[in-house]
Order: C-alpha cells, then sequence, then structure tokens
C-alpha cells in the first residue's frame, strides 16, 4: 500500500515554516471502535493498550487489530484522503488513523494534525488540535527511516475529518503568531504596560534560556523576560507592550522579537487595536491558576459610569470567543458585561479550570468596576447556559439572579459524554469512581438555586440543545423555587441573533432583583458535594464532610432576638459558623442534629465545630488537614501556578518516558486551557524556588529525586517493581498510580503524582484525559494496563483520603481478581 503522496499546496503557515515543501497525508489505514472515553477516570483504548505491552505490530489492510467482546474482528481498511486533502468517515470517531513517512535521514519535521485527540509518532504521546483550529504546530524529531503515526479520533473526526500536513522548518526556534492571546488599548485608561502571549516553537533537543521578546509599538520598546522553553515542543509565553503612544481608535503595529542573549532568533509584526471606552473590549491578566496571560471581553456600561452599577457575568456557548460573547450585547445603562473564556472558546466545558476561569475574573471585575455588590447577575448560552446552571448551583450567593440560556443542566447527560451515572449494578470500586463527579449534578444540587431568582430562556425549536432540557429544569423548580420565570422563543432556534441572550425581558428581570446582605439571611439551606470546589454559603462553611464527595448538606434557621441557631446537617464532618451578627454579650444555643451547644462568644467572630459521636466545639481547623483550602482528588495539583516535575535518575526508556508525558501534559494543557507550563527536571526541582506551587510529578520514588522532598510522609508508594498503599502491597511491572498529597512545606499547594512500576506501568497513564472538562478523579487509583482493555477489572483499589490525609480514616475501595 503506497501510505505517503507528496504534494505541493498552498497553507497558512508561520513564516518559519512557509519557504520548504509541505506534504499532506493522502493515504492510510484506519480501524474504528478501538477507544472508549467518557468523563470519568475509566478509559478503554485497545491501540493504547498494544503499545503499553510492545505487542502493537505495523498494520496492512485486512490485518485483525484485536478481537471485541462480541467477538467481532476489528480489522484495518484502507482509507484515501478526499480532495481537499481530508481523511474522512464515521470509523474516525471512536477509531485511529495510521499514517508511515519514510524519512531518508534523522531530521525535524512539524506536524499539524487537525480534530483529533491526540496521536502518537514512533510510539511517543503528542498534544493536538481536537477543533480544528489549525494552530498546533508540532516540532517532531523523525528517525531514518519509517517513521508511524498513529492518530486517535474523537467526535470531530467523525463529523469534520481529519487533516494530517508535514512541513520542515526553515528555522529550528521561531514564533507562531497564529494563537495570540492580546488586549484592546483602552483609549484614555491609563493602563500602563499591557500583557499579551505569543507561541515560541523551539525543534532543539535542548532547553530554550535567556529568551527575551522586545515588543515595539509606535516607537515604544519593551523588553520581557521568557521562561525556559523546553525541548521538542511548542509554549506559549507572556509579553508586555507599552502603548504610551497610541492615540487614535485604529489598528497597530507590534513588532515582536525574539531574541536570546542580543541574538535575534525571529520576528513577527502582529495587529493590536486601540478602541474607544465606550466600545466592546478586551483586557488581559496574568492567571493565578497557572501564570500564563488570559483575557475577558467587556460591554462597557452605556452612561452613568462608576462605582455602585450592576455587573453582568455572561459565559459563552461552544466555541465562542469571550470577546465575541460580550459584542452580543448592547451595552447597558445600569451595569457592566464583563464575558471570561473559560480559558478557550470550547476549554472545559464551564468546569474544573474553566469554572476558576470564570471566578477569576469575576474578582477582578469587581475590583476594576466597583459594582454594588448586591447586583451582581449571571448569565450565558448554550455550554455557557451550562456554566450558568453550574456555578448558580456552587456558588448561589454569589448571583442576585441568574439566567441560563439555551442550556443544559447536567454535562453527562448532554451529548458529549457517554451519561454514566451511578446504579446499584456496578462494583463498588466503579461507584467511588463515578461519585467523583458529584460536583457537576446540578439536578442533585437544585435547592441552592433558592438563593437567587432564575429566568430560563429557551428556543422551542432549538435543535442543537433541545428545549426540553429547560422543561426539565422547569419541572425540578416548580417544586420550591418561589421566583423563577420561564420564557420559550416561539420558533427560537439555537440561536436566533442577539435575542438569544440579550433579551429585554432577561435584563428587566435582572433589574427586579437583588441580593441580600449576609447580615439579613436568616436561613440556609445549602449543599455541596465537594468543599474544596464550594464550601462556603453566607455565614456558614462545611469545611470538611464524613464521606467525600457524597452531597453535604446544612439546613439552618437563626433567630437573633433568641441568639439561637437550629437545624440539620447531612455528611458534615466539621463546620464553621459566623456569629458576628448575633449579640456577643451572652452565650449563643445552637442546636443540631439533636445536639445542644452552650456557645460563649467572647471576642469571636465565628465557631468552629466538629461531629464525631456528637457536635462539640473546636479550635480552627489547621490548614493542614483536609478543607477548603486544599480539599483533595487527583487533579488538585493542577492549580496554584503548578509546575511539571519529570524523572532523570531511572534508566534512559524510564528517563524519556518521564520527559515525553510531562511534555504531552503540557501540550494539552497549552491547547485545551490556553496555558503555559513550567517543566522541570527532577535534578533541578529547589522547593525553595517553586514556593507553594502545585507539583505534578512523573515518575517513581526510585526514578524521581524530588519524591522524597514532596512525598517522603506519604502512604502511597510507588517503586520498582512494587506499590504500597498502607498496608497493602501490589507487586508487578505495569501496575499504574495518580494520586494527590498535599504538598508538605505549603498550606494551600497539592502534588499530583502519575508514577508506575516500571516502564509498561508508566506508559498505561498516557491514555488518559484528565483535562477534559468534568471528568472526576478521586484523590488516588492504581490501575493495571488492563484497564486500557478491560476497563474496571484493571483498577487495583481507588478511594480518599480521610480529613487528616490518612489511608486509615478515608474511603477505600480495592478490587479482589476477577
Amino acid at each position: 500500500m503506497k501510505k505517503i503522496v507528496v504534494v505541493f499546496a498552498v497553507f497558512v503557515l508561520p513564516l518559519a515554516l512557509c519557504a520548504q515543501t509541505e506534504f499532506k497525508f493522502t493515504s492510510g489505514l484506519v480501524a474504528e471502535s478501538v477507544h472508549q472515553y467518557g468523563r470519568q477516570a475509566l478509559v478503554q483504548d485497545e491501540i493504547a493498550y498494544q503499545l503499553t505491552k510492545g505487542i502493537f505490530k505495523k498494520p496492512e489492510a485486512g490485518q485483525t487489530l484485536f478481537i471485541n467482546e462480541e467477538g467481532e474482528a476489528i480489522q484495518w481498511q484502507t482509507i484515501e484522503a478526499d480532495s481537499s486533502g481530508r481523511f474522512r468517515g464515521r470509523s474516525l470517531g471512536d477509531g485511529y488513523l495510521y499514517l508511515e513517512y519514510s524519512s531518508d535521514r534523522e531530521q525535524v519535521a512539524v506536524l499539524n494534525i487537525s480534530r483529533n485527540s491526540m496521536f502518537y509518532i514512533n510510539g511517543v504521546p503528542r498534544g493536538s488540535d481536537l477543533y480544528g483550529d489549525g494552530w498546533m504546530y508540532m516540532p517532531v524529531r523523525l528517525k531514518q527511516g519509517l517513521n508511524e503515526i498513529l492518530i486517535r479520533g474523537s467526535r470531530f473526526s467523525r463529523w469534520q475529518g481529519i487533516d494530517a500536513k508535514m512541513s520542515f522548518p526553515e528555522k529550528l526556534v521561531y514564533l507562531i503568531d497564529e494563537d495570540l492571546t492580546m488586549p484592546h488599548v483602552v483609549l484614555d485608561e491609563k493602563s500602563g504596560l499591557l500583557w499579551g502571549a505569543i507561541v515560541v516553537s523551539n525543534g532543539t533537543d535542548k532547553p530554550l534560556e535567556g529568551l527575551s521578546i522586545t515588543s515595539t509599538i509606535e516607537g515604544k520598546k519593551t523588553v520581557t523576560a521568557l521562561p525556559v522553553i523546553p525541548p521538542m515542543t511548542i509554549r506559549k509565553v507572556g509579553f508586555q507592550f507599552d502603548p504610551v503612544n497610541v492615540s487614535e481608535a485604529q489598528e497597530y503595529d507590534c513588532v515582536v522579537s525574539l531574541q536570546q542573549k542580543k541574538k535575534s532568533l525571529d520576528e513577527v509584526t502582529i495587529s493590536i487595536d486601540a478602541v474607544a471606552p465606550s466600545s466592546h473590549q478586551k483586557h488581559t491578566f496574568i492567571s493565578s491558576i497557572d501564570g500564563s496571560v488570559q483575557y475577558y471581553g467587556v460591554a462597557p456600561q452605556k452612561e452613568n459610569r462608576g462605582a455602585g452599577q450592576s455587573l453582568f457575568l455572561s459565559v459563552h456557548g461552544a466555541g465562542v470567543e469571550a470577546i465575541g460573547q460580550a459584542r452580543a450585547y448592547k451595552p447597558k445603562d445600569w451595569g457592566t458585561l464583563v464575558a471570561p473564556t473559560n480559558r478557550r472558546p470550547r476549554g472545559f466545558n464551564w468546569e474544573d479550570w474553566g469554572m476558576k476561569d470564570g471566578l477569576e475574573v469575576l474578582e477582578i471585575a469587581k475590583k476594576k468596576y466597583s459594582p454594588d455588590p448586591n447586583k451582581i447577575y449571571l448569565t450565558g448560552h448554550s455550554m455557557g447556559g451550562h456554566g450558568t446552571w453550574i456555578l448558580g448551583a456552587t456558588y448561589p450567593d454569589k448571583w442576585a439572579a441568574i439566567a441560563p440560556c439555551a442550556g443544559y443542566p447536567i454535562l453527562a447527560e448532554y451529548g458529549s459524554s457517554d451519561g454514566t451515572i451511578p446504579t446499584e449494578s456496578q462494583n463498588q470500586v466503579e461507584q467511588l469512581l463515578l461519585r467523583t463527579s458529584n460536583p457537576s449534578n446540578v439536578i442533585t444540587l437544585a435547592e441552592n438555586y433558592k438563593s437567587h431568582g432564575i429566568y430560563i430562556h429557551h428556543g422551542d425549536a432549538d435543535r442543537v440543545v433541545p428545549v426540553t432540557y429547560a422543561r426539565q429544569m422547569r419541572e425540578v423548580l416548580s417544586k420550591f423555587h418561589p421566583d423563577f420565570s420561564y420564557y420559550e422563543y416561539p420558533g427560537g432556534s439555537h440561536w436566533f441573533g442577539n435575542e438569544s441572550v440579550d433579551w429585554d425581558p432577561l435584563f428587566d428581570y435582572f433589574k427586579w432583583h437583588s441580593n441580600k446582605a449576609d447580615s439579613s439571611v436568616n436561613t440556609i439551606d445549602f449543599m455541596t458535594a465537594n468543599p474544596g470546589i464550594s464550601a462556603s454559603h453566607r455565614w456558614i462553611s462545611i469545611l470538611q464532610q464524613q464521606k467525600p464527595l457524597e452531597f453535604s448538606r446544612v439546613q439552618l434557621e437563626r433567630d437573633k432576638a433568641q441568639n439561637t441557631i437550629n437545624g440539620t446537617t447531612e455528611n458534615v464532618y466539621a463546620l464553621k459558623i459566623q456569629i458576628d451578627d448575633l449579640d456577643q454579650s451572652k452565650n449563643i444555643q445552637v442546636k443540631l442534629d439533636g445536639d445542644s451547644l452552650s456557645i460563649d462568644p467572647g471576642a469571636q467572630e465565628v465557631v468552629y465545630l466538629y461531629k464525631n459521636d456528637q457536635w462539640e466545639v473546636g479550635s480552627e481547623l489547621s490548614k493542614k488537614q483536609k478543607g477548603p483550602h486544599r480539599g483533595g482528588t487527583f487533579k488538585d495539583g493542577f492549580n496554584n501556578q503548578m509546575v511539571y516535575v519529570y524523572a532523570t535518575k531511572g534508566s534512559a526508556a524510564e528517563n524519556e518516558w518521564a520527559y515525553s508525558k510531562a511534555r504531552f501534559d503540557a501540550e494539552v494543557w497549552y491547547y485545551r486551557g490556553n496555558g503555559s507550563i513550567d517543566i522541570v527536571a527532577d535534578k533541578d526541582f529547589d522547593p525553595k524556588k517553586y514556593a507553594d506551587r502545585g507539583v505534578v510529578l512523573y515518575g517513581n520514588a526510585n526514578t524521581n529525586t524530588a519524591w522524597d522532598k514532596l512525598l517522603k510522609d506519604c502512604p502511597i508508594r510507588v517503586g520498582n517493581g512494587e506499590v504500597t498503599l498502607g498496608k497493602e502491597s501490589f507487586r508487578g511491572e505495569d501496575l499504574s498510580a495518580y494520586f494527590v498529597w498535599p504538598r508538605p512545606d505549603s498550606d494551600i499547594a497539592s502534588v499530583s503524582v502519575i508514577s508506575g512500576t516500571g516502564l509498561t506501568g508508566m506508559k498505561s497513564t498516557e491514555a488518559n484525559q484528565y483535562f477534559a472538562g468534568g471528568s472526576g478523579f478521586p484523590d488516588y487509583m492504581i490501575f493495571t494496563s488492563n484497564m486500557l482493555k478491560n476497563g474496571i477489572e484493571g483498577v487495583k483499589a481507588a478511594g480518599f483520603f480521610g480529613n487528616d490525609w490518612t489511608l486509615e480514616n478515608g474511603d477505600q475501595q480495592i478490587q479482589s481478581e476477577l
């Protein structure tokens, strides 16, 4: 079979690639029904399994890849690109596309593959362009002879096909200006230096240090030192520019020059828009999640600007830019509208880091625009309608009212997930794993909506997000909510113009609603599934749970005249109550779950209560315990400007895996989260240099020298050939582990560990998609490569640490051999 045809073509490429011949793959092989991915920790992927075990064979047309559970032979079939150079077919959705390239020498190339979830080149995983944006130019080192590329398809592959092309760069280090993050220069706003971001490609085998960017706009130069660019990958970096000489509302050229110790490496010219204060606008900021440059869109208030006005947070739909979301709204004369990005137009479905982005922008907007704290509103469309439902349920006291437009409530019940819901027929390990998605279940959390008004807006002819979702929520709310409004737009499709979001009756509803001061609210009814995500409501905080990630609830009544608090709790171990609104001159009488307490407030503004056999007054929760500051689950380490630390003390193959996996995760994070990551070798990791930062550690106790610096007291230890889990021990070379542990020298940061007992176990961690929005993981999970083939059968153990970070007081499930 002829696997590749060389064609001359014209593509939009970075300047460093334009002088060379571009190659497009036009022939290949495809195997369907190979992988199954949902928004959970379990994955099945036959090709990942075979690559992990070292048994993958060079395919040929008609060759059987494997026999599935139904006894059917899954075979490789030939596939040809169409006249546009695109591979198409439904089989790509849950299948793999196989391509070959024979190189006459070892050399650096750039692969650009679109609408796939990832790819392997010669067995090494690389980040890819899931949504077909076109700007993922991945530098790779081709070996002399045959190079094999395995491309894992996605639902976008099924709908739109896969493009695969390769270029040979004129330079090995250059700038890519197709994925910029840039602000507008807002005239008359004295903002000083502004932040932008651009991608640097490093096609060398060495980390690039001592880099800087010089920006020049209207004659004003600004120099920004850059972080290290890891070998053979791309990294988006922030740089500053000075708009002091910008004076008119127009487009300006900005020259961006990349240098290394005064040596010029590359230069591009980008455009920056200057806008009037009354125009829709973009603002950038440095994110506390990872230190990257992010932006938000604004529809400024039309008139009467100043403190004490309203603030609207609008969260966009899938594929929509934040500035596009803002431009869908006419400026209001009674408030400012702010649109966060979800980190990308698709990002994280307004869950996980997408939710964090929304909250981060909300706090920035509150400081910048000084709104009336009781006049903050939330709305969004489509995926942003889901974002409205989940942000409204998770943080109910932040909003005066919310307005989901064309939204679905639960991600797992929408078409972008497999919709798996826990049932009694599933075993206990799987039940525990599925429990980790409870924070996304807004139906169970729905009574939190009682804290604010709700306006539901949906077209009755919507075929993308059917109106049945709106009717479902109307039915849910009708059972308890005293103040919601519902409107179906006659004949309205998914998008029927700007009225799909900028709907006058919706904003009239907002205008009629104000939030209440905490001091005036005496009835509390609040639920959470994870205090590490959402702990507080008005004057109470759920600090710790009895059973991790089961739903917790507090229902309290406060009587200021009687100086009493009475109520009930469910699945709550530690509770904080604000008492400064009660009479401090006499004891406060508290009755919880039938237990009576008489509390002398003294000079305290808060009281801490703990439930063992009964409720008791205690001291402030220690930062060394689990709590809202650091609540656990595996993904917790991917925060606080995380740094990826890879092993260098294993075998050559183990060290190569550790760096390749860290690089792969950084590439996926960049694509999904517009992010930027420091990748550091274990020998260069100094805890003091990276104080209070999250750490993601790749390797095991024998291969990664940072292990004892960060995990010395952890009851989970992964070494060569063995995993110990407290008193339990698992042996073999194909064991894998994901787990989280509190960073011992920090009160806020966590360590997320990606580990294996040998090369097979290490490679088994590659297939998982923990960056998928809404994907749930426990505190720890131990599995074998068999999970990739047989799902839950390959999971050895999973669980949660106790509130004191011990295994003994936690919730653990160990699976017997099946």
